[in-house]
């Protein structure tokens, strides 16, 4: 083994360690390897960010512009209409829901795909009298499913392409990956929709009716003479912080304000709405010596119409008027109360309501945060909140519906968000049927075919220029651009072939089928624990060099890592659709194997034998 093999399997092994571990984003890890092979010399620094061109690269930026513009006019949402029946039985119901995802993940993005069929998920749980979790977790593997179909499905089929063009075989066509996709996508809805849905624990998350802020929200009203009055709410809550307690809402003169401004000065009679622990909340009122809001006072009538919206007792939900100004008070039903999930690489993951400033910058509360099912103990406005998370938010509807698309948070009630255009849908749709043509056809490749369909989205709208850049997903780019000259550093330094040898001799003694099981089974294991995309540039290398070493056809070896990098379903952090459901499931970390380990060992028993008859050894 030479110095520069030894030097690459460290840095592989410490990638893999990295992931494992889960602390550090997959991109920052990518980043720091490549890096690493450069500062060692085994990546020339000329060549560093070449990958940032590579054609996968283009191609996943290209389909994630693509996905919004179906999105955002309206066209997913008219094909949900179309196509999933209103009345049928559960089979029938989840059948088509998870084929409906499977088909669009073949087209899209299939992390927007899942984000658009969640709320019409969580409706159908509850006419098929299933809790959301028993439907969600079928849908995210449908799209997971759906991403093998086809060649800009997932990433990893891209990466995969682009290994075998390097290899001087060309790229894989648009539907080459179809005949053994489709197969196992059939085959592993079927089961899921029959059977599989039946092992999915029936956990429940915690919903707007049964939310769990572990405080109460209380109204108190401030006396003559208190120490609050010419304060600011700011403050005001300044001097409470240690109580753990925090204004909500402010009622004067009727007018029911939610989230008010910080620099609004409290007046004598004022009602304030405090969220605070049954514990602390006595502190709170001595501090400034107010009162508990009394229904036999003389203002009996103000109190009881502000119950009406706060609630003195646990779990009632505020869903008061709002102003940040006191002469510009919202009304009534334009306050709402959403479910929002947060997907993964949102921009406000790993950070906290006061960080985001939600109340003063947005106008917005957020009332509670379940996490895995559960509600964190520590306090709302300092949480860190975590991919996955379901917060419980109130305000304005169109300052929650900017806050939901800006920064990467789905609704799980009525989709209110997108307003459906017919001309401009059609458009869209017509668009990503056109790249898709064209690379069918081969006039252009995908890379450039894509491109092409980006510029005529910006032309005809269907995603405005200024949104273009917000709608990739930066991460997944730098994570691809990053591993391709750190995985063509194991090729050129000889560690894929090292590597290939000791798995073709040691565990597969030279036997072909063997090797082929093993290689589709340890891509499936690494996707499971790391990102389904680093797994493919991981292993297309060794599997080149398991079929040069075997002398057999490499493309059987490529679509095996294909097959396995789609099929993340033990764990909640394989695949984003897994971590997306994780809050609005309310499951835990074990909750997805039960599912997962049947529709795994299914995949392994259809995939090889038609590997080896689609794509034959020989």
């Amino acid at each position: 083994m030479t110095t520069s093999q030894i030097l690459i399997l460290v840095i592989l092994a410490g990638v893999m360690g990295l992931f494992l571990w889960g602390r550090l984003r997959h991109d920052i890890v990518a980043l720091m390897a490549l890096m690493a092979c450069v500062v060692v010399g085994l990546v020339p620094a000329a060549e560093a960010f070449a990958g940032f061109g590579h054609p996968a690269v283009i191609t996943v930026a290209c389909v994630l512009v693509l996905s919004q513009g179906l999105q955002s006019t309206g066209a997913v949402d008219w094909l949900a209409r179309s196509v999933l029946p209103r009345d049928a039985g559960r089979f029938t119901s989840m059948a088509a829901l998870m084929g409906l995802g499977a088909v669009l993940s073949g087209f899209m993005n299939n992390v927007g795909a899942m984000a658009l069929l969640m709320p019409v998920a969580v409706q159908l749980s509850g006419r098929l009298d299933l809790t959301p979790g028993q439907v969600l977790m079928p849908l995210a593997f449908g799209t997971i499913l759906g991403g093998m179909t086809t060649l800009i499905g997932t990433p990893p089929n891209l990466i995969v392409s682009g290994f075998r063009a390097e290899a001087g075989l060309g790229h894989f066509r648009m539907f080459d990956f179809a005949p053994v996709g489709v197969a196992v996508a059939l085959a592993g809805v079927a089961f899921v929709a029959w059977i599989g849905w039946r092992l999915v624990p029936a956990r429940k998350a915690l919903g707007a009716d049964s939310f769990e802020t572990g405080s109460y929200l209380t109204e108190v009203r401030v006396p003559e003479g208190s120490k609050a009055v010419g304060l600011t709410l700011r403050a005001f809550e300044r001097e409470i912080e240690d109580s753990e307690s925090q204004i909500v809402a402010l009622v004067r003169n009727e007018v029911r304000m939610t989230a008010p401004h910080g620099g609004r000065r409290i007046r004598e009679g004022d009602i304030l709405v405090l969220e605070a622990d049954v514990e602390t909340l006595a502190n709170a009122l001595s501090i400034f010596d107010i009162k508990l809001e009394e229904q036999g006072s003389s203002s009996e009538e103000d109190s009881e119409k502000a119950a009406k919206s706060a609630g003195g007792s646990k779990g009632k939900k505020a869903s008061p008027q709002n102003g940040n100004d006191d002469d510009d008070p919202k009304r009534e039903e334009d306050i709402v109360l959403r479910e929002l999930v947060v997907l993964p690489g949102a921009r406000i993951v790993d950070r906290s309501a006061r960080d985001l400033r939600l109340r003063t910058r947005y106008g917005l509360n957020l009332l509670a945060v379940s996490r895995e099912g559960r509600s964190p103990r520590a306090r709302l406005r300092t949480l860190k909140l975590k991919p996955g998370d379901l917060l419980l938010m109130q305000g304005p509807a169109e300052v929650m519906a900017d806050f939901t698309n800006d920064n990467g948070c789905v609704p799980l009630g009525e989709r209110e968000l997108r307003i459906p255009d017919k001309r401009m849908a059609i458009i869209a749709g017509a668009i990503m049927l056109g790249s898709v043509a064209i690379v069918t056809v081969g006039l252009l490749p995908a890379a450039a075919a894509f491109t092409l369909g980006v510029i005529a989205s910006m032309l005809f709208r269907t995603v405005p220029p200024r949104q273009v850049y917000s709608a990739i997903d930066w991460p997944v780019v730098v994570l691809l651009a990053a591993l391709i000259p750190v995985a063509g550093a194991m090729q050129v330094t000889g560690a894929a072939d090292l590597l290939a040898r000791f798995l073709v001799e040691t565990i597969a003694q030279g036997n072909a089928v063997i090797a082929l099981a093993v290689v589709l089974v340890t891509t499936m294991f690494l996707s499971d624990v790391m990102n389904n995309a680093a797994t493919a540039a991981v292993l297309c290398p060794i599997a080149i060099g398991i079929a040069s070493a075997l002398g057999v056809n490499p493309d059987s070896f490529l679509m095996a890592v294909a097959i396995g990098a789609s099929c993340a379903f033990l764990t909640p952090i394989g695949h984003q659709n897994n971590t997306l459901i994780l809050g609005p499931g309310g499951f835990g970390f074990g909750d997805y194997w039960k599912l997962g380990l049947p529709l795994e060992l299914l995949v392994i028993m259809i995939s090889i034998p038609l590997l080896l008859v689609v794509w034959p050894l020989h």
